[in-house]
């Protein structure tokens, strides 16, 4: 990524850290965490581009001995949208992602009386693939951009939908870069100001890379009234998407049976939201997947876990050690 000219976004001070660590230039990070970072000093004498998401963040930023006269902030603008599920949603009065918009002056005269300039303003609500609520969110951010007059960057965030599983709809990134080209176009008319646009397309890039592979441990059944349970070698300890979110997944049994069988996929751990095969969008149900018929012992394959996956596990729940990573090129 780095050598495709991709710069990062870090969502703590850890992974900015973890970045500069891996040689990658500190001008090619933004910084935009909920927690305040741990080392606020080192990374701005690194040149990360810090984001403050809280007031108290900025004041943090504007007390940092050697700090730059630029700073970026995260609004949130009241607008929030999740697809289909609130746990996707990182806008609106109940997301506590951001500076709410109305305390704009407050950022303002803040930043006024320590001469600074806030020169990048970010704002991302949440997930989706219709290009018409990604045009409604480049006009609300336009109007933000209204009220920080020296702003010259705008960062519109990520959570463009990719395909994963069934009747999705993947964004389709052309409609949407047009929405926001089109939008920037006619602000720069009416005001005079280009924005330069920055977006985070990680999950779009990467989700499709990778693959969980796994195995059969047990096949238990709950009678002729319920269910044909696969109970897998890995769990939320390795991925938590489907348990978290109700998220979807394909998953396929690896073997020779021209025969198929509903099953529920769920994991190893002892807790009985570790499934694999929620209802979509919703943890709390459970559906039946069609697959091969299976045998314990059988591989397992679950698909497209190049995002929020590895990253986002259970880490070290029930003491079951973590999936080995390997890394095809």
């Amino acid at each position: 990524m780095n050598k495709a000219g991709i710069s990062f976004d870090a969502s703590s001070s850890y992974e900015a850290t973890e970045l500069l660590e891996q040689g990658i230039a500190g001008a090619h990070i933004s910084l935009s965490s909920q927690q305040s970072p741990h080392n606020l000093p080192e990374l701005l004498a690194a040149n990360v581009l810090f984001v403050a998401t809280s007031i108290k963040q900025l004041q943090l930023f504007l007390q940092t001995p050697g700090r730059p006269e630029t700073v970026g902030v995260r609004i949130n603008p009241d607008m929030e949208h999740g697809g289909h599920n609130n746990r996707t949603s990182t806008g609106g009065v109940n997301a506590s992602f951001g500076i709410w918009h109305e305390y704009i002056p407050v950022l303002l005269t803040l930043t006024s009386v320590a001469g600074v300039t806030i020169n990048r303003l970010h704002i991302h609500i949440g997930s989706g693939a219709d290009p018409s609520i990604w045009g409604g969110v480049m006009d609300r951010s336009l109007k933000i951009a209204k009220l920080l007059p020296a702003v010259t960057k705008l960062d519109i965030g990520g959570g463009y939908k990719v395909h994963r599983y069934g009747d999705e709809v993947e964004a389709d990134m052309v409609a949407v870069v047009d929405a926001f080209s089109q939008r920037l176009v006619d602000f720069a008319r009416r005001t005079g100001r280009e924005l330069a646009l920055e977006i985070e397309p990680g999950t779009y890039l990467v989700a499709h890379a990778g693959t969980l592979v796994t195995a059969v441990d047990d096949i238990v059944d709950t009678g002729p009234r319920g269910h044909t349970f696969l109970r897998l070698t890995t769990g939320m300890n390795d991925f938590l998407r489907s348990a978290l979110y109700g998220a979807q997944h394909k998953i396929e049994v690896i073997n020779n049976a021209r025969t198929r069988h509903e099953y529920v996929v769920v994991g190893h751990n002892c807790e009985s939201g570790d499934i694999f095969s929620p209802a979509p969008n919703n943890p709390e149900e459970i559906v039946c997947r069609t697959l091969k018929r299976a045998s314990i012992g059988d591989e397992v394959r679950i698909y497209d876990t190049g995002a929020y996956c590895a990253s986002m596990r259970a880490k070290g729940y029930n003491s079951f050690p973590a999936a080995i990573e390997v890394m095809v090129d």
